[in-house]
């Protein structure tokens, strides 16, 4: 009988320590789903976040720099074209300085357009996750480019000019010079 009684005890222990894991294994459950559903929660939001750097704001798509960029090409590439058209006309170049100015000027022409296919990915929805103000500064370092290199092109063509200008004059005074002593022997 006593030994009825000692496993009836050890029963009711065994009982209470089950419900005490009972209680441990739920408030653990309950813990462990708080927290999953609190990150899952938490990703969705971030996850909402990223998406929306992913678009493209009206701000961003309608600032004026953007048009000025693609006006600075057509005018990089107007002016290299119209400079060099100019040069090959002038005949006073030599062909090595005609090469070497049109090197000059396809680098520009391919900067210029690196400059514009990253405008393009920026202004391309789904392709970069910036905010609006990451796309417009980088805009605005696209423009500064751009005007570095429309600037470039001006005064390159211009110190170009010069110097057939200056090649003419000199041509000119030579062929003066040379009239000047046929005619007084």
């Amino acid at each position: 009988m006593r030994q009825l009684a000692l496993n009836v005890e050890k029963l009711a222990q065994f009982r209470t320590l089950l419900r005490d894991m009972k209680k441990g294994y739920d408030l653990l459950e309950g813990g462990y789903n708080g927290v999953r559903d609190l990150t899952q929660g938490n990703f969705q939001l971030h996850k909402t976040f990223l998406d929306a750097l992913l678009q493209v704001s009206p701000t961003v798509r309608d600032y004026y720099k953007v048009g000025e960029v693609i006006h600075y090409q057509i005018k990089i590439i107007s002016a290299c074209g119209s400079s060099l058209n100019q040069l090959n006309s002038s005949e006073l170049l030599h062909q090595e300085e005609l090469y070497y100015v049109d090197g000059v000027y396809a680098r520009v022409v391919d900067e210029s357009l690196q400059n514009i296919e990253e405008l393009t990915t920026i202004l391309t929805a789904g392709r970069l996750r910036m905010s609006d103000e990451e796309r417009l500064t980088a805009i605005d370092r696209i423009h500064a480019a751009m005007q570095d290199k429309v600037l470039f092109v001006e005064n390159f063509s211009q110190d170009a000019l010069l110097l057939v200008l200056q090649r003419a004059r000199e041509y000119n005074d030579v062929n003066a010079m040379r009239l000047l002593l046929q005619s007084n022997p």
